[in-house]
């Protein structure tokens, strides 16, 4: 019989000086936020770059913000809306868990739409500047769920398939590590590579809602689905429906990039 993996146990909490405490999911957040932080000083200070470190400052900000009441909002009401139905104070109570990626962009759109009209800039030239930052904390938060035992995968028997508390005794997929690996690590490779070269408007982001799409699409397919919510609509999880709206809307931005590009060089 072949010998399983078994979670490591991981104290959630670093360390504590009284109410005041450290927890792993709180510096994986932090880590992204700083690493998006360096990279985008570092775009900010090429030369013509049309940005400043204030600038830079500001919009993370307003993103940190938008992340925040988005994704506590899609949560909510996407994945636990008859929890709202019959407490609507449950939407505040953000101490007992529960954010949702997808609300999070929504948040992060609408953050950037305020940031835009207050700076006087397009709305995809920002989503440009900020897509490639974004998968930083993704990786991380990703790395985040796994020291925190959460959002584990469907049971399996692959040499690396391990059990996670609270998941029953079968081993499971490790999917918060591939996530961590292809919405944190190669789709940031992917955009800033893409983005070192100038791109037409609306590429860059369009490239990141296509590629994350892509990368949750797949790995949904390997992650244990919200229990009181199951497998939905041809037999795909609530992750994978939310990402079909990406998928078309990455597409279509770079399509008309492209298009309005072509378009600019013919006359």
């Amino acid at each position: 019989m072949q010998e399983v993996l078994h979670f490591p146990q991981i104290d959630p909490v670093i360390f504590s000086i009284g109410p005041v405490a450290l927890r792993w999911y709180g510096l994986m957040y932090l880590l992204g936020f700083m690493g998006a932080m360096m990279l985008g000083n570092a775009r900010a200070d090429k030369p013509n770059s049309g940005w400043t470190r204030e600038q830079v400052s500001d919009l993370l900000f307003y993103g940190f913000i938008g992340v925040i009441i988005g994704g506590r909002m899609g949560y909510v009401l996407f994945y636990h809306f008859d929890y709202f139905l019959n407490d609507p104070l449950y939407l505040f109570r953000v101490w007992e868990g529960g954010m949702s990626f997808h609300g999070g962009l929504i948040g992060v759109i609408t953050a950037l739409f305020l940031f835009a009209r207050s700076t006087k800039k397009k709305l995809l030239e920002l989503g440009d500047f900020v897509a490639p930052l974004v998968p930083l904390g993704l990786g991380f938060g990703r790395i985040g769920n796994f020291i925190n035992g959460e959002l584990w995968g469907r049971t399996s028997d692959v040499p690396w398939a391990m059990v996670f508390p609270g998941g029953g005794p079968l081993a499971r997929h490790p999917s918060q590590l591939y996530q961590a690996l292809l919405e944190g690590f190669c789709l940031f490779l992917v955009l800033y590579l893409y983005s070192k070269k100038p791109r037409p408007l609306g590429a860059v982001s369009g490239l990141f809602l296509l590629g994350y799409g892509v990368c949750r699409f797949i790995v949904e397919f390997f992650r244990e689905p919200d229990a009181h919510l199951g497998l939905l609509t041809f037999n795909l999880s609530m992750g994978q429906l939310l990402t079909i709206p990406m998928l078309l809307l990455g597409g279509f931005l770079i399509f008309r990039g492209y298009q309005q590009a072509a378009t600019s060089e013919a006359k």
